[in-house]
Order: structure tokens, then sequence, then C-alpha cells
């Protein structure tokens, strides 16, 4: 099977609905996009490099839906509607099953959240997966990371340190294996889940984008919520109060001794979680918001004037954490 056939049979959809937003997709030397009128585009990058974002041979249709949620993760963290993106695929052999099974789990988050393929490059080489991905948004809607303001209540989706500790799991380190047993994947199947097939917040963020001006800053949680929000602290020039009680702990999770349970909940990666600050006035709002969206929504602390993040345990004294986000070069 030579490339053009690969691209033909695995990734050039006969028959896929026409989309409003592509007026050229897969077999030119670029792809036309066509973004509606006043709207601002929204572009960002991911790269999966095979032995540092994923182990060999994990299943390849997990691996198809991680590698596009992560990008639509980033349009989730703009409050961007997805219009479609690209893919580059370096592989070491054509391999049918591989490749039909990469393609299903790619196409399914694709098509939940209307976002086609509309072209790329594939050449042989080491496992690598690089998408673009395109988004739209309202001029002023996008959600900064540099708008945070002091009061503002600050909201994660979801839960953090699943990844984190399923990573350490598979990787039979021993102070996971010791607190949670070495059948704990089999007994927490969400764990891997978390790890391998990530939610992007889409469907939430596209509702707050709408409330105007309430919301403000947001920023996917991919490296840690302690390191992501440093992000925002640092680009807005505020500081942040987290109450360590607020924050939701999945029950693998309470089986850690108390340090490395907090240390995954604000240092863990792979989570994909949406964290974002709202003027308090539209509380109200953004429960409404996560509820049409079915998305589960927690407050877990606030922005203040003070600079730097402040974790309070139940009785609201600091807490002394080391907060680091990931860096592929540390």
């Amino acid at each position: 099977m030579g490339e053009f056939e690969l691209i033909r049979r695995h990734f050039q959809r006969a028959g896929q609905v026409a989309r409003p937003s592509v007026a050229l997709g897969i077999g030119d030397d670029c792809a036309l996009l066509k973004p509606q009128p006043g709207c601002q585009l929204a572009v960002s990058t991911d790269m999966l490099v095979e032995g540092r974002h994923f182990f060999e041979g994990v299943d390849p249709e997990a691996l198809g839906h991680k590698a596009l949620a992560v990008n639509l993760s980033d349009l989730a963290a703009m409050g961007a509607r997805p219009l479609g993106f690209t893919l580059a695929l370096a592989l070491p052999q054509a391999d049918e099953a591989w490749l039909a099974a990469f393609a299903r789990g790619l196409f399914a988050l694709a098509d939940a959240h209307a976002c086609p393929l509309v072209g790329g490059d594939t050449t042989r080489g080491p496992l690598n997966i690089c998408i673009t991905v395109m988004g739209e948004v309202r001029p002023g809607l996008a959600m900064q990371r540099s708008q945070a303001q002091v009061g503002d209540d600050l909201y994660l989706t979801g839960r953090t340190g699943e990844a984190r500790l399923a990573l350490e799991l598979m990787q039979g380190t021993d102070w996971a294996t010791q607190a949670c047993g070495a059948q704990a994947l089999t007994q927490h199947p969400e764990l891997r889940r978390r790890l391998e097939r990530p939610t992007p917040r889409l469907e939430l963020a596209t509702l707050l984008a709408v409330l105007g001006n309430a919301v403000h800053a947001a920023i996917d949680v991919s490296d840690g919520l302690a390191g992501d929000l440093g992000h925002i602290l640092a680009a807005s020039g505020v500081g942040a109060e987290v109450a360590l009680g607020q924050l939701p702990t999945a029950p693998a999770l309470a089986l850690l001794p108390e340090a490395r349970r907090i240390d995954c909940l604000l240092n863990g990666g792979d989570d994909y979680e949406l964290l974002f600050t709202v003027a308090p006035i539209a509380r109200a709002a953004v429960e409404a918001a996560a509820q049409a969206s079915h998305t589960p929504l927690q407050r877990i602390g606030r922005i203040s004037a003070a600079p730097g993040l402040r974790v309070l345990d139940a009785s609201g004294h600091a807490v002394a954490v080391s907060a680091r986000g990931f860096d592929h070069f540390a």
C-alpha cells in the first residue's frame, strides 16, 4: 500500500457530509476554510511522539481519539468552535489494522464535534502524530489567559490526577502500586480512560464564550493544575487561592497517602480539563451552562491581588505544596 492509497483508504472519506466551514478539503495543495463573517481564526498544534507521549503498543483507536482531543481541548480553552483539522502522520510501516483502528478513534471524535479532516501529510519514520486544529470565535469573546481579574471565581471541570495515577500504575511505580494494589487499573478502569481518552470540554466552552464579559480567563489543564493556573496568574498579574477540599477527588486517588494525592491533584498532567475565571455575579449562568452541557464543574477558589498561588486547607491555613508544571526540557 503506497502513500496515496493509504490516505485514500483510511483518511479520505467518501460521501462525507459537506460542512459549510470547508470550501475545499483533502486532495489539493491547501485546504480552504470559511470562517463565519466577522469571526477570528483560532489555531492550535499538538504533537504526540511514541515513547514520550504514549506507550509503544497503545490501543490505536484510543490514540486516534487522544490525538485530536488534546487539540480540541485547546479550542475549548479559547471558547472557539471547531472548523477542521490537518493530520501529519509518521509511520514506521503501513499497518492496515493499526490504521483502521486509529482512523476509527480519530473520526468518531471528529464527527462528534463537527470537525472534519481537511488535509495533512504522511511519511515513513518513528511513530509521530501532529495535528493542527482550526476554529472560529467572535472578536472579544476568546477566553485569554491574560484576562483574570481580582475577585473572580475559579472553576475546574471534571477531576484532575487520574491520568497521572494511571501513568504511574502502568509504569509500575512503587508508591502507586503499593497504595492502590496490582489490580488497580482493572478495579478502576476510569483511570486508564482518563489517560487515553480525555474529554475536550467544547460544549461548555462555547456556552461560556457567549456569556461575554463575565467570563475572563481560561486554560486547558494539560501539564498540571498548579502549573497551568500559574500561566494565568503570570499573564494576568494576579494571584489565586485554591481550597484543597474543593478539588474533586476520584475514589482511586483517595487510596493514596496525602502528599501523593495532593501531588497528583495539583501537578498531574494529561487531564485536559478546563480551568477558568468568572465574575461572581455570573455564578448562576455558569452553573446553568454546566448543566446544559452535562459537564461536571466545581468552584475551587478565587483570584486574589497578592501574587502567587496559595493552597488552603479546610481551616483556611496555607498548605506547603510543590507547584510545578510538566516541562519536556526540564
